[in-house]
């Protein structure tokens, strides 16, 4: 089953240079509204303008075109959907799982209620900043590390299928972390570190999906104050994991540890 939803969605999924330019634009002033599911009657999609709301906050908010007899949205990926039917009431369409996904338009004010919060809201790994902090002892020497996790607003989009097949997009804020390391009262090290520092050693694709999620103070190696930083996709199990090591003198360096599922 994974293998077949898999094969229907590259196979629905196009690019925009393959994606034709002319936009019906008749067919897109008749899906303003709010769209009700029609075995259900709960609000599915709230269309305004170009985009579509979607009543999940995490959901984004998506730009879409209809083209000839198809419905294009332009998220993380541009995907394709297959109008049946379209009416100034009723509009049918297939979902990359085949599905035919049948909606109703509302004419019920209240059901604005659900898109209340639709200026979308990302959801951050982190709600606030986050301390980390360890001493250590070298040399007859006492040290002292800080980790500071900080949410950004740095934005990591994630394309999602629902049951249906629909394709939505999931945002998620990115963090920096901040090292700094002391000896007594002397700053050996404090700088901020972000997933683009990665970039020489981590696969740019990978790179690009991923949020800096985690950062660890693994103890001394290398003499050197050894952190190991984690790159997750979200919502997943899949991460790569980055070695950084800061000398005694204050110099960063780094390796890639590997990844995981």
């Amino acid at each position: 089953m994974l293998l077949f939803c898999t094969f229907i969605s590259c196979q629905n999924k196009t690019s925009e240079t393959n994606t034709p330019q002319k936009e019906n634009k008749k067919a897109k002033e008749l899906l303003q509204g709010i769209w009700l599911d029609n075995d259900s009657d709960t609000p599915f999609m709230h269309i305004k303008g170009d985009t579509i709301y979607y009543v999940e906050s995490r959901n984004a908010p998506v730009y879409f075109r209809i083209v000839a007899d198809s419905l294009y949205l332009h998220g993380n990926e541009i995907t394709r959907y297959q109008i049946d039917k379209q009416t100034e009431y009723t509009f049918w369409f297939h979902s990359l799982s085949d599905h035919v996904i049948k909606l109703y338009k509302s004419e019920n004010l209240s059901d604005t209620v659900a898109f209340a919060g639709y200026q979308h809201q990302v959801i951050p790994i982190y709600n606030e900043v986050t301390q980390k902090d360890n001493v250590v002892m070298h040399a007859g020497k006492r040290y002292r590390g800080y980790v500071y996790i900080n949410p950004s607003t740095m934005k990591v989009s994630k394309t999602t299928y629902s049951e249906d097949g629909m394709g939505m997009d999931n945002v998620y804020y990115d963090n920096i972390i901040h090292i700094c390391v002391y000896e007594g009262k002397n700053s050996l090290y404090a700088s901020d570190i972000t997933k683009q520092m990665f970039a020489d050693i981590i696969d740019p694709e990978f790179l690009r999906k991923a949020i800096l999620s985690d950062m660890n103070f693994m103890g001394i190696k290398r003499n050197s104050f050894y952190y190991q930083a984690f790159l997750c996709v979200p919502e997943s199990y899949v991460c790569n994991m980055v070695n950084l090591y800061i000398s005694f003198t204050g110099e960063l360096s780094m390796e890639a540890e590997g990844g995981y599922e």
